[in-house]
């Protein structure tokens, strides 16, 4: 698998991001944005990117916090986040300035884009959507489904949008559910929802026990296949490699 590391500017940060690829592949390929949890760039998300990359697909794992800084503590996590919660501008600029990198290599094809991230990067992709930029697929893990941006902004979204979310996640209360539905019907978007059952946040993250919260967060082996089965059907009706 080639690997390389993406150097850009976004939002005043020096972005570090990890680019994967099949050198195999022939002509352009449809091409992915992950964008990792609140912490940063990780194995996790590089994981991710990684497992996109074997599928066929051109994979830009997304730093975060610039530097490809990685945050262990979650509340220190958490506090570096809160300016992006406050301002959708600036987690769109983080989210496009990786957009704009993707693009710039000839193996992605800019017709073919879409954007997948876990907790804080499921917000990054649908906050990217919300933003008008020509993404085909997004899909949030666990995703942060708020929004600081006008009701409005969702009519600008272009493709469509599924987020996979744990019904008992106590981050993404119902009351975040009903409201990102209105946003997402009044808007006209193509969108789904996926809840699992007895799930939680982090469901896709095996590292999730670390944090030592299994009552907030927690693997599942089980929500993490079905949500990945469910993200590539749609890949597949949208942006998914031709045979």
């Amino acid at each position: 698998m080639q690997t390389e590391t993406l150097t850009y500017g976004a939002d005043g940060l020096t972005m570090k991001s990890q680019l994967f690829m099949e050198p195999a592949a022939a002509g352009p390929r449809p091409a992915i944005l992950v964008f990792p949890e609140a912490f940063g760039i990780s194995e996790h998300a590089i994981s991710r990117a990684k497992r996109l990359a074997e599928l066929g697909y051109v994979a830009l794992a997304c730093d975060l916090h610039g530097g490809a800084r990685l945050v262990d503590d979650l509340p220190e996590a958490i506090g570096m986040l809160q300016p992006l919660f406050a301002d959708p501008s600036k987690t769109r600029a983080r989210a496009g300035g990786g957009l704009a990198a993707l693009l710039a290599r000839p193996e992605g094809d800019g017709t073919r884009v879409g954007a997948i991230g876990f907790c804080f990067g499921g917000t990054m992709a649908l906050e990217l959507a919300r933003s008008g930029a020509d993404v085909k697929a997004v899909v949030g893990f666990h995703s942060g489904l708020g929004t600081a941006a006008p009701k409005s902004d969702a009519k600008a979204i272009k493709g469509r949008v599924l987020v996979c979310i744990g019904a008992d996640d106590p981050m993404i209360k119902p009351d975040d559910r009903a409201t990102f539905a209105a946003e997402m019907g009044e808007a006209g978007v193509d969108w789904q929802m996926h809840l699992y059952g007895n799930t939680v946040h982090s469901f896709t993250n095996k590292e999730a026990a670390k944090r030592n919260m299994p009552d907030a967060i927690r693997y599942s082996a089980e929500a993490d296949a079905r949500s990945w089965a469910a993200m590539q059907e749609m890949f597949a009706e949208t942006i998914a490699p031709k045979d």
